[in-house]
C-alpha cells in the first residue's frame, strides 16, 4: 500500500494523567510503531485529553497542573500534543463526547469527512471545496506530497490560525468552534480516522455492569474503534469475551502485542504518586525530569490525598 492509500490515524487518549507518566508516552509510541508495522495505517498525530476537574476522582489535582505536566511531558515530541478542551468545559465530559468533539473539530478545521470503522468515506476525506487557486499537494512530484508529519504539521498549523487563549493557562490553546478556516488549504484524498488509545484497564472497565452507557460503548468501539496497549500481562481475549459489545465489535479493537514485558507497561500514575509521597528514588523511572521538577515546585502529591 502507498502512503496515501493507507488509513491515516490520530490516536486520542483520555484520562486523569494524575500525573502523566513515561508509561503514557510509551503507550503512544508502542501503538504508533505497531500500527505502522501492520502496513495498513499511518499515525499522523496523537492527542492527550486530560479529564475535567469535576470527574470526582480522589486525589485529582486541578487541571491547570495536569495540563502543564502533560505539556512538559510531550515538549520534545513532534507528533503528540495536549488538548485542553475537555478541561475547559463546564462539567465532566464522557469519552464518547470527547471523541465526537475531536471528530467534528477535525472536520471543521480540515474541511474533511472523517470515516469511521464501519463506513469508510468514499469522498476525499481531507480536502477543501474546489476553489480558483491551485490546490496544495496536487503536483505529481512525490516530493511535494504530504507525509504523515507534513500532514499533522499542516493540521496543527491550521488549528493555531483559529484558536484563542483562555486566561491563566497561556501555554494552552483551544479552537473556536465558530471559526471558519476558509478554503486556503487542500490535501490529497486520504482516509482519516480518530482511534481511542487506552490500556487494558480501560478495556476491562467496559465489562463492569452499569459503568458505561451502552450506547456510548457502541459509538466508541463500533464507530471509532480502539487501540489497546495491554498492561501487567492482561488477557485481552478474556476481557473482550466478557462484554457483548466488545465481542460484537472485536474487529474494531486493535491489541498491540509487541514487547508485552517492557518495563514501561507496569508504570502507573498510582505508583508514581506513592513514590513521590514516600520519597522513593524510583520516581525517576516513572516520570520525566521536567514533570518531577514541576511537581516538586508546585508541591503536588505530597500526601495521600494528592
Amino acid at each position: 500500500m502507498t502512503e496515501t492509500t493507507k488509513t491515516h490515524v490520530i490516536l486520542l487518549s483520555c484520562g486523569s494523567f494524575n500525573p502523566i507518566t513515561k508509561g503514557h508516552i510509551h503507550m503512544f509510541e508502542k501503538a504508533r510503531d505497531y500500527l505502522h508495522k501492520t502496513g495498513r495505517f499511518i499515525v499522523i498525530g496523537g492527542i492527550i485529553s486530560p479529564v475535567h476537574d469535576t470527574y470526582g476522582k480522589p486525589g485529582l489535582v486541578p487541571s491547570r497542573h495536569r495540563l502543564t505536566m502533560c505539556q512538559l511531558a510531550v515538549q520534545s515530541s513532534d507528533w503528540i500534543r495536549v488538548d485542553p478542551w475537555e478541561c475547559y468545559q463546564d462539567t465532566w465530559q464522557t469519552t464518547c463526547s470527547v471523541l465526537e468533539h475531536h471528530r467534528d473539530l477535525m472536520k471543521r478545521v480540515t474541511g474533511c469527512i472523517l470515516s469511521n470503522v464501519n463506513t469508510p468515506s468514499t469522498t476525499p476525506v481531507i480536502g477543501q471545496p474546489q476553489n480558483t487557486t491551485s490546490p496544495i499537494y496536487q503536483n505529481s512530484n512525490t516530493a511535494n506530497k504530504p507525509t504523515a508529519i507534513k500532514l499533522w504539521g499542516k493540521v496543527s498549523e491550521s488549528l493555531g490560525k483559529i484558536c484563542c487563549v483562555r486566561p491563566h493557562v497561556e501555554r494552552f490553546t483551544f479552537v473556536d468552534e465558530n471559526a471558519n478556516l476558509g478554503t486556503a488549504m487542500r490535501y490529497e484524498e486520504i482516509e482519516l480516522r480518530i482511534l481511542l488509545l487506552c490500556g487494558s484497564d480501560l478495556l476491562e472497565s467496559f465489562c463492569i455492569p452499569g459503568l458505561w452507557n451502552e450506547s456510548d460503548m457502541e459509538v466508541i468501539v463500533g464507530d471509532f474503534g480502539i487501540v489497546v496497549v495491554p498492561r501487567d500481562g492482561a488477557d485481552t481475549e478474556r476481557i473482550m469475551n466478557h462484554s457483548s459489545v466488545l465481542r460484537k465489535h472485536k474487529d474494531n479493537i486493535i491489541v498491540v502485542k509487541d514487547d508485552l514485558n517492557h518495563p514501561m507497561s507496569v508504570v502507573s500514575s498510582t505508583k508514581s504518586r506513592l513514590a513521590l509521597q514516600h520519597g522513593d528514588g524510583h520516581v525517576v523511572d516513572y516520570l520525566s525530569q521536567p514533570v518531577i521538577d514541576y511537581i516538586l515546585q508546585s508541591q503536588l502529591y505530597i500526601n495521600a490525598s494528592g
